[in-house]
């Protein structure tokens, strides 16, 4: 993973996804061994990465080009030295965190699988659609008549 802070250097290291979120910060071990915990009024961003190597996310895949595909809510978070990112979250309230948001970045098969954006790093979060919304149900669609059953019908 790699953490971006707003006044100092980039950190990588490893956490255990079910418990590196604490009351104070988050719990991160470095690369060299050495467990910390990061407070979160000085992150900006955790990044769950493929690999150290490749460093930042890119600036320009921050934002949805065009309007996502997979559900859930669709936001766009301003952070507080006045940047901006989407990302999409779960449509259920059971799933979101007191001290952040997970959420699944604009291209999550480039370098990001996953980003958590503590709260404190943002000033605004705006809702910019919801996709797939559990309230619409779907129609089935009606088979055509010349298609052929690959099965006898079992009755």
């Amino acid at each position: 993973m790699l953490v971006t802070r707003f006044d100092r250097e980039p950190l990588s290291g490893f956490v255990n996804p079910q418990t590196y979120l604490l009351a104070d910060g988050f719990e991160l071990l470095s690369q060299s061994g050495a467990v910390s915990v990061i407070p979160y009024g000085e992150v900006k961003l955790v990044c769950f990465i493929r690999d150290f190597q490749q460093g930042e996310p890119s600036k320009e895949l921050r934002l949805f080009s065009t309007r996502p595909k997979m559900e859930g809510l669709w936001i766009r978070m301003r952070f507080r030295d006045g940047e901006a990112m989407d990302g999409m979250l779960p449509n259920n309230l059971l799933q979101l965190d007191s001290v952040g948001f997970s959420v699944i970045p604009p291209d999550p098969g480039f370098q990001n699988q996953r980003v958590f954006v503590p709260k404190t790093a943002l000033t605004g979060v705006q809702v910019m659609g919801v996709v797939g919304s559990p309230l619409r149900i779907r129609k089935a669609k009606p088979v055509p008549k010349e298609q052929l059953e690959m099965f006898g019908k079992v009755e």
